[in-house]
């Protein structure tokens, strides 16, 4: 039978499938968190070197990005997906082989290319296959599974070193892109039908994206999900830092950050879901935002009074702040892929752009400037939070003015405000 011609999945069977797509990306970055003294030693690296590991993978991934979202509005969904797991499976056993830095950064990098397609074109697949509330529901209910990553991740690379060296954490994401390769092959169909599909033709692609990224309402709307984030992905980036030097804790108490962060955006994921059509979107992100400015306040407040920080105290505002980040995120993306039906793939792979370029800064720049003093990173993520606000009050004032243009079918620049 071709993909064509296959049923549909169920919303429950797509939505544990996409989230485990999304998932591979998160393993890939937090599983090494506890890896990271011994890959020092063996590795003849320093903390700044090794936390190139990290932003090597994300410059890759958010180079990548621009492609797998047209590509997949081009060939479909798929194919897109199934040649990603390929390639993301072969780096994983590329890094496990490794011996050098120079080699594991390579295969880092290699993980970046291919990493992108499970987020990307899987947010891609939920508008392709519903419209309005339930696809703010889907995406909820992918947030929600695909939460549970980063908390497991460290626990299960902290497992993985009790049962042996840091090559065993790469043979582990390897299995993991086997299991997902056999899955999508057996239970994804494809959503982009041929009628739908846009050639990919350079000059065209380089049009679009102009387009989409020069539109005002765009940058507004990625620029308020991308910057809330990066508050709380400054936590994540220095969770080695963060976790063993700051918290004074061991190589397997990852889950102290994790947990709770996690918890809270799990939860913001399901009430995200149980609000969709009971809230105005708009409502719904000022919520959101309400909770992350909140969260970093307080995680401010905290680390200027407090000598030394510790647990639960210095750990319990970031899950106040994934909350907020989970309850606004799916609003404002799917209001993004709204604006260009027909190139849903190139708008999501831009917003991604935009996000893990950002991200990559935080990663290789902030972290290592940061992550010696709980001050230091409560500073840093009050300022993202804050800079996420900003953007999303100017969004919600120019929508009171000019309210945005219904969805047309292809970019036109009357679109832009």
């Amino acid at each position: 039978m071709s993909a064509q011609a296959r049923p549909a999945p169920s919303t429950r069977r797509l939505a544990v499938l996409l989230a485990g797509l999304a998932m591979f990306g998160p393993f890939s970055i937090d599983t090494i968190f506890p890896a990271f003294p011994q890959m020092a030693a063996q590795l003849g690296a320093d903390k700044v070197a090794m936390q190139q590991t990290i932003s090597v993978y994300l410059i890759a991934y958010a180079l990548m990005s621009v492609v797998h979202g047209p590509l997949s509005d081009a060939i479909g969904r798929r194919r897109v997906i199934l040649g990603g797991l390929a390639v993301f499976t072969l780096a994983s056993v590329g890094c496990a082989l490794s011996r050098d830095l120079g080699t594991l950064l390579a295969f880092r990098a290699l993980q970046g290319l291919s990493a992108g397609v499970g987020l990307i074109v899987g947010r891609a697949v939920i508008r392709d296959v519903l419209h309005g509330d339930d696809a703010q529901r889907l995406m909820s209910q992918v947030s929600m599974i695909f939460g549970i990553a980063p908390a497991i991740a460290p626990i299960i690379g902290g497992w993985m070193l009790g049962a042996g060296r840091w090559p065993l954490i790469f043979w582990f994401l390897a299995a993991f892109g086997v299991v997902l390769l056999g899955s999508v092959g057996r239970w994804l169909p494809e959503t982009h039908p041929p009628e739908a599909r846009l050639k990919v033709k350079p000059a065209r692609l380089v049009r679009d994206y102009v387009a989409i990224g020069t539109n005002p309402r765009f940058q507004r709307l990625a620029a308020a999900g991308a910057l809330n984030f990066a508050g709380l992905f400054l936590y994540i980036a220095s969770a080695p830092a963060f976790v063993m030097e700051l918290l004074r804790l061991g190589e397997r108490d990852f889950a102290w950050l994790f947990i709770p962060t996690i918890g809270g955006m799990t939860l913001g994921a399901f009430v995200s879901g149980r609000v969709a059509g009971r809230w105005e979107p708009a409502r719904q992100v000022q919520a959101g935002f309400a909770c992350s400015g909140l969260a970093a306040a307080a995680n401010l407040a905290y680390n200027a009074l407090a000598g030394d920080i510790a647990v639960p105290w210095a750990v319990l505002p970031m899950s106040l702040a994934a909350f907020g980040v989970a309850l606004a995120f799916p609003v404002l993306t799917l209001a993004i892929l709204d604006m260009y039906p027909r190139q849903r793939g190139s708008a999501s792979s831009l917003q991604a752009f935009f996000q893990l370029v950002l991200n990559s800064a935080v990663a290789g720049l902030l972290s290592p400037l940061l992550s010696h003093h709980g001050l230091h990173l409560a500073l840093g993520m009050a300022g993202f939070v804050l800079a996420g606000w900003l953007f999303w009050r100017w969004e919600a004032s120019v929508a009171r003015r000019f309210p945005p243009p219904p969805s047309s079918p292809m970019i036109e620049p009357g679109e832009q405000l």
